[in-house]
């Protein structure tokens, strides 16, 4: 079963093929994929499934409105796993779609108990960050809000539950407080609150494949109560593993990422730490050849770090062959990495007093 609050029970490999079959998702076939060659996530392969993302490509088509959703739980700074959705967010709104960014302090109190007042420092924090990654805020495509602060979502929220049972929620996500199912069904008003404000429109959510559960619940209540609407599609993408070696990214283990509020030392000493595909020696390493498909050096610059195509295609064609060694990767990685963070910090801090605006916080 999966869990959308879990910090265990990663999902493996073998996972993803039994996730699609059993619960309906599409892959994203060739076809599809040339349509969105401009999105790195797409083109890498990083996105490997969807939810009725053929209707987002018809209103493209026809001109008509469409909407992206999604949004962040304000516990802590970015990282490297957050940072994912939020730069699908941004690929999407280049796209045309109009960004819908939600923010989760209720959930954060459910699930972490931070108080909305002390969740505002990092709601600030993780708006000016997707800020800095290219998020238009123009009032025309983007609306952000705070779950506490958005009457939209807490009526979407009673008027769907209804429709809830306890069996039904334990069936979705098994036994968890009732908190928690609340804070889903606070997510169904999240998901939804485009076409309540704006009406009818196709409305895309990128997540991870853990995310799933939030989509099928939003899924079957609003074909059960907004029958007029379109059913919210989604799109998957891989769940990035820790870089140490560890099976997910996790906040109680500071050494599976790193945050983008991280000193340059630190994320230079987490880099030089990140588990590679290497083999046990240089000698064995250049006869066998390396494993850059296990290498988190080479996922963290295919994710993020690293625009050209060419460059990832060639360091994992030299890996295999044995050309490409581990300590000089690492080394590539490191200086790519400290060169983006550098920029991002520094142009987040400029965008501060912008988040602070949009969150309505004084």
């Amino acid at each position: 079963m999966l869990d959308p609050w879990g910090s265990s029970n990663p999902v493996e490999d073998e996972d993803y093929e039994r996730i699609k079959r059993e619960f309906g998702i599409e892959d994203i076939n060739e076809s599809l994929r040339q349509k969105l060659l401009k999105n790195r996530f797409f083109r890498r392969k990083i996105i490997f499934g969807h939810r009725d993302l053929g209707l987002v490509f018809k209103a493209i088509e026809d001109n008509q409105p469409w909407a992206v959703m999604s949004g962040i739980k304000p516990s802590g700074p970015y990282h490297l796993g957050t940072s994912t959705t939020a730069l699908e967010i941004v690929e999407f709104q280049k796209m045309g779609g109009k960004v819908y960014y939600g923010v989760a302090d209720i959930e954060s109190w459910e699930d972490n108990g931070i108080p909305y007042d002390e969740a505002e420092p990092n709601a600030i924090d993780n708006v000016a960050d997707i800020l800095a990654f290219g998020l238009d805020p123009s009032p025309d495509k983007t609306y952000i809000w705070r779950q506490s602060k958005e009457p939209i979502v807490k009526d979407i929220c009673f008027k769907v539950s209804r429709l809830v049972t306890q069996n039904m929620l334990n069936a979705i996500y098994g036994e968890k407080t009732f908190g928690l199912y609340l804070a889903a069904l606070i997510q169904v008003g999240d998901i939804v609150l485009p076409q309540v404000r704006e009406g009818p429109q196709p409305t895309v959510v990128p997540v991870g494949i853990d995310q799933d559960p939030h989509i099928r619940l939003t899924r079957d209540l609003t074909r059960r109560y907004y029958k007029k609407f379109f059913l919210p599609g989604a799109t998957y993408h891989y769940l990035l593993a820790g870089i140490d070696g560890s099976d997910k990214m996790a906040k109680r283990n500071p050494n599976s990422s790193f945050t983008f509020n991280e000193t340059l030392d630190s994320i230079e000493k987490k880099v030089k730490g990140a588990l590679t595909g290497g083999r046990k020696n240089k000698k064995e390493q250049q006869e066998l050849g390396g494993e850059p498909q296990k290498c988190m050096i080479y996922k963290i610059l295919m994710y993020h770090f690293e625009e050209n195509d060419d460059v990832l295609a060639d360091e994992f064609e030299r890996c295999v062959k044995g050309d490409l060694l581990c300590g000089e990767h690492k080394a590539q990685c490191v200086e790519k990495v400290l060169k983006f963070i550098k920029n991002h910090q520094e142009k987040k801090e400029k965008l501060i007093d912008k988040a602070r605006e949009l969150l309505k916080i004084d």
